[in-house]
């Protein structure tokens, strides 16, 4: 068993520490960047705010003291939003010893530098790293059902330390070694299911759905092999198992916020009913951007997204500008 801090009390952070519970012997502390939430957890052993309905059980700590967190802990969970990832590394590289594991949960990409996460923390520390990955809605990890979800390592001891502390009798855990293919499968399916949101939002109909999907995946694989990453993680639980989910799964923010964009809400209004909760698409996709641009890569579904989110296309002209896009071979 491992001392596990988790940085990140959303809803994301405090399912994977009621996962982390059920694997009894664990040493777990949840960290929240908010005093007055912390205080809120620690007293009534809930977290109304993102994830209500759960109680957390008491051996974990909870704590807004970022270096309390952290003190002792063989692995340093990361499941703040991808924009915050460098500001908390930051703060938490002088005080981290060797060995101490960070394992980056966020679903994202940096967005002015458009880097992975991994890079961030690379950029900042010489630690260990690994990438978690996979279709895993919070409230179903947090109620115990069934999930599969993938750990990406560069080396295969760290890997199956890392599945076996995470995996547990609702949660099933595979290993892998890459890195990229990992995380820009968790960060681009956020930008497909933006645009699978709209097409839901404008009542275009199943087969429009599916043809965004599947090119979306085309998408994805093209520019997960243009970094360095391997097509075949794309069509595992962190590239194909990830994109379904969030493309369809009622809980995904993605899918909601592009649904609310083709009825034709604006997006600063979509976000501020957020109340506080991160679609990581939003800013994800010109990242994502500026990267196939970088390598050369065609995503001409990303770049109509972008448009919508970023420079007042409608939703409608995004569409028609794919629909009508020269023929060519699949």
């Amino acid at each position: 068993m491992s001392r596990i801090a988790i940085l990140g009390a959303g809803a994301w952070g405090t399912a994977l520490a009621l996962s982390l519970a059920r694997r009894k012997g664990h040493h777990l502390s949840l960290w929240a960047h908010d005093p007055a939430h912390a205080a809120q957890l620690a007293a009534t052993r809930e977290n109304p705010r993102y994830l209500p309905g759960f109680t957390l059980p008491q051996e974990i700590l909870v704590t807004a003291h970022l270096h309390d967190a952290i003190r002792d802990a063989d692995i340093i969970l990361c499941t703040t939003p991808s924009q915050s990832l460098r500001s908390i590394m930051q703060q938490i590289a002088p005080a981290l010893t060797p060995t101490q594991v960070l394992l980056s949960a966020a679903k994202g990409v940096e967005e002015h530098t458009s880097l992975r996460m991994s890079q961030v923390i690379a950029q900042l520390c010489a630690n260990p790293i690994a990438v978690l990955g996979g279709p895993s809605f919070a409230q179903e990890v947090a109620a115990a059902k069934p999930t599969a979800i993938t750990i990406a390592t560069a080396g295969e001891a760290l890997g199956k330390q890392l599945q076996d502390d995470f995996s547990s009798g609702s949660l099933r855990v595979y290993r892998n070694d890459d890195i990229i293919g990992t995380e820009l499968g968790g960060a681009l399916k956020n930008v497909i299911a933006l645009a699978a949101g709209v097409v839901t939002g404008l009542e275009l109909g199943h087969n429009a759905a599916a043809a965004l999907i599947t090119r979306g995946m085309v998408e994805m694989t093209r520019l997960t092999i243009a970094c360095g990453g391997h097509g075949e993680t794309t069509a595992g639980l962190s590239g194909i198992g990830d994109l379904v989910l969030t493309c369809t799964g009622g809980l995904s923010r993605n899918r909601s916020v592009g649904i609310e964009l083709g009825r034709g809400r604006k997006l600063t209004d979509i976000i501020a009913g957020l109340n506080g909760k991160v679609a990581e698409g939003v800013t994800t996709t010109a990242a994502a951007l500026n990267l196939a641009q970088h390598h050369g890569v065609e995503m001409p579904i990303t770049e109509q997204m972008d448009a919508v989110l970023h420079h007042n296309k409608s939703p409608q002209a995004a569409i028609h500008e794919l629909m009508t896009r020269p023929g060519r071979e699949e």
